[in-house]
């Protein structure tokens, strides 16, 4: 049985024909549409018609989404980049489709294929992570998809590891990915570079002398130089992100944590220090049995994968 998977990113609609083994036999992309609910819907609903015009044997669609997705799996509650609130994008898409839809949170769906066919295979109690430009989660438990009551379990980016700490998007202080994410490795090379240009030098020459051009590809480009002041940033994000991964293995005790998004892209340079910080903080030890903790092996196919799955199951 073929399915389609689609991945609804900001600038972006992803979708690829997936087979039961998890890959992707053929793929389109189209630009997202602004802010234009009935607009969005149409894309994906061409795109499906494109890759369905060549598979003639596809029988549903999963449509991964970056926001709140009910219980139902059927409408988006709220998804801000889209410009989606309470918006019926099972029925949209369905209607001009003609398959049947399952609409599920991006996050959730990569941490189904990651579960199914990447770093998690073979574990049945997973916690997937993604560091990306904030931070993003997925749970599966007894190898179920953990959705919650409401359908928005596993946002655990925004539980807050320092009170009244940063200020976050979502409206509290304190939340983790303030200081484990993506944005707050940038935030970390960028005030490293104002405070330190000694320790900054590297990653300054690599952005051209301009503090603010210090992206993620600039600090990496410098740890893979051995410069010390990019893997002290490393570091630092390395270490709050252990105690996250601490904490949620106080309460929901994995077999394994898969780290995905763009900081994992960093390999050992992240993934040493997220180990050692987890492993001095979690609770139990000596004498506990650890989760491993894994980089995702999917890449930027796992919503894809993971949602045209979601659709077959």
């Amino acid at each position: 049985m073929l399915t389609i998977g689609v991945d609804i990113g900001g600038t972006k609609v992803a979708a690829g024909v997936v087979d039961h083994d998890g890959r992707i036999l053929d793929r389109v992309k189209y630009p997202t549409p602004a802010n234009d609910p009935r607009g969005l819907a149409d894309v994906v609903a061409k795109a499906v018609d494109e890759l369905r015009g060549r598979h003639g044997e596809v029988q549903a669609v999963g449509v991964g989404v970056a926001g709140f997705v009910d219980e139902d799996r059927a409408t988006v509650q709220v998804a801000v980049n889209l410009g989606l609130r309470d918006d019926p994008l099972k029925e949209r898409v369905q209607e001009r489709a003609g398959l049947p839809v399952v609409i599920e949170n991006d996050a959730n769906a990569a941490a189904w294929a990651e579960a199914r066919f990447g770093a998690g295979r073979g574990s049945d109690h997973i916690v997937c992570v993604t560091l990306g430009t904030g931070i993003g989660g997925g749970l599966v438990i007894g190898g179920r998809l953990h959705r919650g009551r409401f359908g928005v379990a596993a946002e655990v980016g925004h539980y807050r590891v320092v009170p009244h700490g940063r200020r976050c998007a979502c409206g509290n202080h304190g939340c983790w990915e303030q200081y484990a994410s993506g944005r707050a490795l940038v935030a970390a090379g960028q005030d490293l570079a104002r405070t330190d240009p000694a320790a900054g030098k590297r990653m300054l020459e690599l952005a051209g002398g301009v503090v603010e051009h210090i992206e993620g590809h600039v600090i990496t480009a410098a740890a893979g130089e051995g410069d010390e002041g990019a893997l002290s940033c490393f570091r630092t994000i390395g270490e709050w992100a252990g105690v996250g991964l601490a904490d949620l293995a106080a309460i929901l005790d994995p077999e394994c944590f898969v780290l995905g998004g763009g900081v994992s892209d960093a390999g050992e340079f992240i993934l040493e220090p997220i180990r050692d910080s987890y492993a001095r903080h979690v609770s139990g030890r000596p004498g506990r049995r650890l989760a491993e903790v894994r980089l995702a092996e999917l890449g930027g196919e796992a919503g894809i994968v993971g949602a045209g799955d979601l659709a077959r199951h």
